[in-house]
């Protein structure tokens, strides 16, 4: 089975193509309802709709930019002649309506633009000020959103109960059951009249109404826990300006008119234009597939939704917004294409194909017998030509019977069954912290053999703050309320650096207190030069700001040039990285405050100064400035070289509470941490080894090493690695492709930075930080860790455990009962000509299997015991031998149980000569077969241990199916038993089938303990 599966339903968990999902669809066969089996699988036709678009929305643009550049020669001199406010727009107090700002963006109109007085004459037309953005007045607000709409996609609307009623109807094999019912009640009211001729087609009528009710449920309240995550998904907060106050608001609640600020990693909001900014780089390969970066300027102003910023920052006039934007309408088509399918649903489709096959000729041959029974009994007794309604009535109960045995045999509820495992994982992920946004990853995190964790914001706190410095030579810690006793130059050309070469800002906020945006990083340099008695508004109001290198995470460093005041000349400032800003350094600001030359001595005694706050776990950075006495163009990179060193800085962001054991559970669990982060090597391997990363036999090293390695030497270091610092994006990549490729690793990343996206994109899972995460990192991602700690990443792989083991539970118990009901079905018909479980009851077997199996098994909560076995890993076999075991022990005792009471009922319960005998019999089979389905159901709750009621009362759901089903089995033995073909029982009977089902338990016990596994 499992070499069949891996040939022809392997699929990758990521990336696969539109081949790949087509080719295992068109494997498929014996689908009993096409429209519940490929529900929650990916909608082809409406991908290939999406790509059209994206093609379209190339071609508009491309076309677009063509024409505002021929536009360009004649835009001097233009007036606005033909354009007419609409009165409605007028009355509201704006002077241009949506449908042209739709137009403007949409074309690229340059010349429309400049006629309406440019990004400034615009934001002045739609009332608003690109200072202090708008005003936050209730009723201004929901005027402007009238006219120009919400930022909101058309989605598809949710399904009601009744549509799930509607398609579980469409089960092939029961819409058959239903002609067989309907003409069976014809049939045996025409001949035994109303309502004694009625019972057998009402019983298989109710059955079918009580399945499609029950699966109509399931799949109902899955698909609300489905909707739930979708919605946390889509929270996207963004930085804006509203009545003077910077804040950070849901993409949902902007409005045309709206400030909006971004940085690298955003994705734009909104179609809008540039006001002002610094190297912005937009990414439009989301809406055009285009994967060339666009430059925006003045020139080119036009930001469209949906698209990413590569690089730089800038503040944007929110133009158009919901529907009326292209993003919006690529959205509503694209929400209907549906995640893609994971590897599990597809094996388990390849599982429910192959038994379905061998279900489907089980169930002819069945037929077959019981049908030349009728022919061989007519010929016996001359009657071959006439047939009765009796005759009819038994070749309708065979025809069922056939029927019935596919309904069992194939096990639709398999790959429905990952469906509602992972559903109920998302949803209680979700309380832990972490947001699943592709099904896929919930079960390859089980899988996983590695983790390649960042440092900052993952392991540490991300709570920053400067705790040590060397301004001017001279080392001293840094107190809260303590002022530093330095040199006034120094601290004068400090101030600069920290307040103006910085992606922070000081604002005030509504309730009046002193609030400081940005990174963590950021945040505590800001901190640290308040303290130092700087102003913020001050110092960026005396330079002028020409240029701003954004950090970037190859240099290692930021950058900005001012024009000093008084013709004082430009000068840039550069920060980043300690070892690699100094060595771009040649003087130093010494104890005096006066610029000296950096000697040797000098130098070392900087170095020394980086590596001891290094080796005490602090993150250390440079600043350094240099005058250009040549200027600089706005093509033209800020200087590398010929820096004077300002100062070095060391910051503290102490270890998260509880990581060291979160690590020593991976380790327990056979999952290898390693530590991936930019910073300088001895703070790398201070934190690690206070993390229980760094060990003894492990090797930590730098970036810049790593890359130099040639194939062999990557292949030998690779798997000792435990530190890589100083790493760039492109390092984190190697190492991640390495160890999937060349090593067969199951790889999960973390990633918070616009330039992890490849990394994430290239692991098996990608993990991105939920608080320090830029949009493009959670877009590559396949998980958001909400709250940036790693002990929630060992939670999210034990989640993933857990998934993946509840589905082999689930396998295992349906692929007994799928062995046993079609064996004793078929074997019985062969032998006696006739089938001791009727399809009322195989339809009721067939719930207890599938539907409320799923729910009972593939809903298990996480164990710690999870968390001491080795990971799967990408080979492991899904269907175990532990798993063959189990299902062969009971399958064996339950052939033995009903072939006993099939060969010795009558005399063991003392029926001969009973006028009822056989339907008594029959009933104690299909009670006893019953619940030889229960017991072991609670034998699959764990395929190892021998004690399998431990914690069964802490899950409520597995207890309420339990229960359930018992109460409804002794409601169809004692009172439905016209519609069920059963008779009431004695007390005596009901022991012996109980005691009989509990005999599996004992049983599994033995088999588990006597025949051991290597699982």
């Amino acid at each position: 089975m499992e070499n069949l599966l891996s040939e022809n339903w392997n699929f990758e968990s990521k990336h696969a193509t539109a081949e790949a999902l087509q080719r295992w669809r068109d494997r498929c066969s014996v689908v009993k309802n096409p429209k519940r089996r490929f529900r929650f699988t990916a909608n082809i036709p409406k991908r290939n709709e999406a790509s059209e678009m994206r093609k379209t929305n190339k071609e508009k643009l491309r076309i677009a930019v063509l024409v505002s550049k021929a536009a360009m020669h004649f835009v001097k001199g233009v007036h606005l002649t033909d354009y007419s406010v609409p009165k409605e727009v007028e009355a509201a107090g704006f002077q241009i309506c949506a449908d042209e700002l739709a137009s403007i963006a949409e074309g690229h109109d340059v010349k429309k633009l400049k006629t309406h007085g440019g990004a400034h004459g615009i934001a002045a037309k739609l009332a608003t000020n690109p200072s202090t953005g708008l005003p936050t007045g209730a009723d201004a607000l929901n005027r402007r959103q009238q006219i120009y709409g919400i930022n909101k996609f058309e989605e598809v609307q949710s399904r009601s109960f009744w549509l799930f009623v509607y398609e579980a109807l469409h089960d092939m094999t029961l819409m058959i059951l239903a002609v067989c019912a309907f003409f069976s009640l014809i049939v045996g009211i025409a001949t035994e009249g109303w309502p004694g001729g009625a019972h057998d087609g009402l019983g298989i009528v109710a059955s079918i109404l009580l399945v499609v009710f029950v699966t109509a449920t399931s799949d109902y309240r899955q698909s609300l826990q489905f909707k739930d995550l979708d919605k946390e998904k889509k929270k996207i907060s963004i930085q804006v300006t509203r009545n003077g106050y910077r804040q950070k608001l849901s993409i949902y609640e902007l409005l045309p008119g709206d400030i909006v600020h971004l940085a690298i990693g955003d994705q734009v909001p909104a179609d809008g234009l540039f006001l002002e900014g610094f190297s912005v780089l937009i990414d439009e390969s989301s809406l055009t597939g285009e994967s060339e970066p666009v430059i925006i300027s003045d020139e080119n102003p036009f930001l469209l939704s949906g698209t990413k910023v590569q690089d730089g920052s800038c503040k944007m006039l929110v133009t158009n917004v919901g529907m009326r934007t292209q993003w919006g309408k690529l959205m509503a088509t694209l929400t209907e294409g549906g995640d893609d399918e994971t590897p599990l649903q597809v094996k388990l489709n390849g599982v429910a194909t192959v038994i379905g096959k061998i279900g489907l000729f089980f169930a002819i041959v069945t037929f077959a017998v019981l049908v030349q029974k009728i022919f061989v009994r007519k010929l016996q007794d001359g009657t071959t030509l006439i047939w009765s309604g009796d005759d009819a009535l038994e070749l309708l109960e065979y025809f069922a019977v056939a029927v019935t045995i596919v309904v069992v045999a194939v096990p639709e509820g398999l790959p429905l069954a990952v469906t509602l495992s992972l559903a109920f994982a998302m949803k209680k992920m979700m309380n832990d912290k972490a947001l699943v946004r592709h099904l896929a990853a919930c079960e390859t995190m089980g899988s996983a053999t590695s983790i390649c964790s960042d440092k900052t914001g993952t392991l540490t706190t991300n709570h920053m703050t400067v705790v040590k410095s060397c301004i001017g030579m001279t080392v001293s810690d840094v107190v809260p309320g303590k002022q530093q006793q330095l040199p006034g130059p120094a601290v004068e050309v400090l101030l600069q650096s920290i307040f103006n070469n910085t992606a922070g800002e000081v604002v005030v906020n509504e309730e009046g207190k002193r609030e400081i945006l940005g990174t963590p990083t950021e945040t505590a340099i800001l901190e640290f030069g308040l303290s130092l008695g700087g102003d913020f508004h001050m110092e960026r109001n005396t330079c002028k700001l020409v240029k701003i290198e954004p950090f970037n995470s190859t240099k290692k460093r930021m950058g900005v040039v001012l024009e000093l005041p008084d013709q004082g000349g430009l000068r840039a400032h550069t920060k980043g990285a300690s070892e690699i800003v100094l060595a771009a350094c040649d003087k130093a600001i010494d104890s005096n405050g006066e610029v000296v030359p950096l000697d040797d001595a000098s130098r070392d005694y900087l170095t020394e100064t980086i590596d001891q706050f290094a080796n005490e776990a602090l993150r250390t950075l440079c600043l350094a400035y240099t005058d250009l006495e040549n200027g600089v163009s706005a093509d033209e990179a800020i200087p590398s070289s010929g820096f004077t060193c300002i100062g070095i800085v060391g910051i503290k962001d102490p270890v998260r509470p509880g990581v060291r054991e979160s690590v020593a559970l991976c380790r327990s669990a056979g999952v290898t941490v390693r530590m991936v982060t930019g910073d300088n090597i001895n703070t790398a391997k201070a934190i690690a080894r206070e993390c229980g990363i760094l060990t003894d036999d492990g090797i930590a090293i730098e970036g810049p090493v790593f890359r130099e390695m040639s194939l062999e030497q990557l292949q030998e270091v690779i798997p000792k690695i435990q530190v890589m610092a100083r790493s760039s994006p492109l390092d984190k990549h190697t190492l991640v492709k390495h160890l999937r490729t060349t090593f067969n690793e199951v790889v999960a990343v973390t990633g918070d930075g616009t330039n992890d996206a490849p990394a994430l994109h290239e692991a098996d899972i990608g993990l991105a930080m939920g608080i320090a995460g830029t949009e493009v990192a959670k877009e590559s991602a396949d998980v958001i860790i909400l709250d940036d700690n790693f002990s929630t990443i060992v939670t999210v792989a034990k989640w993933g455990r857990s998934v993946y083991v509840n589905i082999q539970k689930f396998v295992q118990f349906q692929l007994t009962v799928n062995i046993v009901a079609l064996v004793v079905n078929f074997s019985s018909a062969c032998l006696t000509g006739s089938a001791p479980l009727t399809a009322v009851q195989l339809l009721w077997v067939n719930m207890i299997m599938d539907t409320l199996g799923a729910l009972a098994l593939a809903t298990e909560p996480p164990n710690e015991a999870l968390m001491t076995k080795t990971p799967v890993g990408r080979k492991g076999n899904f269907i175990s031998a532990v798993m063959w075991r189990n299902i062969l022990g009971q399958s064996l005792y339950q052939f033995f149980v009903i072939w006993f009471l099939q060969a010795y009922g009558e005399s063991v319960f003392k029926l001969d000569g009973c006028s009822n005998s056989c339907l008594i019999l029959n009933t104690i089979i299909f009670n006893t077969f019953v619940f030889c389905q229960l017991f072991n159901e609670v034998n699959s709750r764990d395929m190892e241990k021998i004690n399998v009621l431990e914690g069964i009362l802490g899950n409520n759901v597995f207890v309420m199916v339990l229960g359930s089903t018992v109460v409804f089995q002794i409601v169809i033995i004692e009172y439905l038993g016209t519609f069920a073909n059963t008779i009431p029982l004695t007390l005596v009977q009901w022991f012996v089938c109980v005691f009989i089902g509990f005999l599996s338990m004992p049983i599994a016990a033995g088999v588990k303990k006597y025949i051991p596994m290597d699982s």
